[in-house]
């Protein structure tokens, strides 16, 4: 064999091809060899493009990258980061807040987090935990970490970023050093948060050399593999109101149906439906600024911003383009906040007139975002149709009378045969487990609609697994929605069990959490034999009652303390075996 052989004899190769190779390898550096073994791999994947490799000129750095997370923004935003690391020559690693032990948080000495606000400036409900430990007297101190925080929220809330603030002031009271200042980002973060990303990576860059270089390299087709998110066009099949003509609520059955490929769902995820704002309100604001003969200006704001959200940081605009005495002063005596809960733009603009230019009043808006609903049906019964269920939101406020944007949009402008835009927003959280294990699944009013894609998932898939349904209303006669469906589903074996509650039927209210409560031994039982328990609807009340109703379950069934009854939850929760998704 040649002295400088690589190969053994019992390669599969030729003498010929041996020698060839073994004199390529022998004189290959490592960087050489790196390239060849990615470039094969990247056949065997299939992949047509040549690997890139990056030159290598710094130290692989640990990074961590920590998100909190409700709609899954931050995540995906944390996995850009992590990507962008990698190629920059750091070794990223991608956290999630739910997963976090607080007491290993001084392992992470360079540490990026990517927290949204939810709410009234709440943490995202599986990130919970992790942040009352933040917040705790019991964190650790982080002297020998360096930090950067990108915050998620919306303007049109008081606490608007609350938690990133938070976590960015916890963290430098920690003994944490602030590496890049916090960006607090609305809803249209897309921009601001690329820039802040790129100047962070730079910010956390190494400035020595180093001879432990990694190689990066890109397959160009990999991104291939991701699911698409752009917006897709969909035509409205079906539009049917599912609450009877009595009922005071109206909820929509929309089958959507698709020209060209169909989003790639599973039971779990979400569709976001880009809106368009009522013909009447954009007139009656066009009118208010003194700009309704502006046909183009009219179009924008129909189809791409946010005419109905208030903020304070649109009063300031307000104030700074029209110098309106009154609207300063609003400001500077600290009323901004309570003048503006329950108004809108047209309200602004209407109490307080004022001659606006089209830049003018396209600034006092921001872009119109897409509104999430989760999807209420399974591929494998409906093929290539996406179902939603879609609760039309109306009210008065301040001697209007209001609507939600999406909402109504969809009862009322979305008929069959329109055409509309939609996009797929995955939710890898609020997944089924494998088709044995037993699942309860808790979901008043339009909370359902991921549950009908559950049982007709399991039941497309024969799954043996049991299936427990918590559903609740106002009225049994008028508002049980998709009824015959869950009587079929309980005769076909597909659902095993099926509670309600119908809070205007009884004398006292009586919601989900109550029937939680009159089950709960039949419950426990379930979730001691492995059983997955599944949240849907309302964030502010419901999903907090439901798990109160857990804990209180826990503690009488096997007659343990609060304390320990609370600690059993948060074992199902860090067991991912309660699983939520409240809007």
């Amino acid at each position: 064999m040649s002295a400088f052989a690589l190969l053994p004899q019992t390669a599969p190769f030729g003498d010929d091809a041996r020698l060839s190779l073994d004199r390529v390898l022998s004189a290959a550096s490592p960087v050489q060899r790196a390239w060849l073994a990615g470039f094969l791999a990247g056949i065997d994947a299939g992949q047509a493009p040549l690997p890139r490799v990056d030159a290598p000129t710094r130290a692989a750095e640990p990074l961590t990258i920590l998100f909190a997370s409700e709609s899954g923004n931050a995540e995906r935003l944390a996995q850009d980061v992590a990507k962008l690391a990698r190629k920059g020559g750091f070794k990223p690693k991608v956290v999630d807040f739910a997963d976090l032990d607080i007491a290993d948080l001084p392992k992470h000495e360079r540490l990026i987090v990517i927290a949204a606000t939810w709410g009234e400036g709440e943490p995202p409900a599986r990130a919970a935990r992790a942040y009352a430990d933040l917040m705790g007297e019991s964190a650790p101190r982080l002297e020998r970490t360096t930090f950067a925080v990108l915050a998620l929220g919306d303007t049109a809330y008081a606490e608007f970023c609350g938690v990133g603030k938070a976590i960015d002031a916890r963290l430098a009271e920690l003994g944490a050093v602030r590496t890049v200042d916090r960006i607090d980002c609305d809803l249209d973060f897309e921009a601001p948060a690329a820039a802040w990303i790129k100047s962070t990576l730079d910010a956390f860059a190494p400035i020595q050399e180093s001879s432990d270089n990694v190689v990066s390299i890109d397959f160009g087709s990999h991104a291939s593999t991701e699911i698409n998110r752009d917006p897709v066009a969909a035509e409205i099949i079906e539009h049917v109101n599912l609450n009877s003509s009595r009922s005071d609520k109206e909820t929509v059955h929309l089958v959507l149906g698709f020209d060209g490929a169909v989003p790639a769902y599973e039971p779990g995820d979400s569709l976001e439906l880009f809106p368009e704002n009522a013909p009447i309100l954009v007139d009656a604001v066009l009118a208010a600024t003194g700009l309704h003969a502006d046909d183009t200006l009219r179009r924008v704001l129909t189809r791409e911003r946010d005419i109905t959200t208030l903020s304070v940081k649109t009063l300031e605009i307000f104030a700074a383009e029209t110098e309106h005495a009154e609207v300063r002063r609003l400001l500077d005596e600290g009323q901004a906040r309570s003048w503006i809960e329950g108004r809108q733009l047209i309200d602004l603009v209407e109490a307080f007139p004022a001659a606006l230019t089209g830049q003018q009043l396209t600034a006092l808006t921001r872009p119109l975002p897409p509104r999430a609903y989760s999807i209420a049906s399974s591929r494998k019964e409906v093929g290539n149709e996406a179902h939603l269920l879609i609760a039309a939101v109306r009210y008065d406020a301040h001697g209007r009378r209001r609507g939600g944007v999406a909402s109504t949009f969809v009862a009322d402008r979305l008929k069959t045969g329109a055409a509309t835009r939609v996009r797929l927003k995955p939710n890898k959280h609020f997944r089924l487990p494998d088709p044995s294990t037993d699942i309860i699944m808790i979901g008043p009013g339009t909370g359902i609609a991921p549950f009908r894609a559950f049982v007709q998932e399991r039941r497309a898939i024969g799954a043996d697994g049991r299936s427990w349904l918590f559903f609740g209303d106002r009225r049994y006669t008028h508002d049980f929605l998709y009824q015959l469906e869950w009587q079929d589903a309980l005769k076909d074996g597909s659902l095993t069990r099926l509670d309600l509650a119908f809070s205007r039927d009884t004398p006292q209210k009586v919601y989900v959490q109550h029937r939680i409560w009159e089950q709960r031994h039949a419950l426990v039982d379930w979730l001691d034999n492995g059983a997955q328990l599944y949240v849907c609807g309302d964030a502010k009340a419901m999903a907090k009652d439901v798990r109160a109703a857990l804990v209180a379950t826990y503690a009488d069934v096997k007659a343990l303390s609060a304390e320990a009854a609370e600690l059993a939850v948060v074992e199902l929760e860090r067991g991912r075996r309660y699983h939520q998704d409240v809007y």
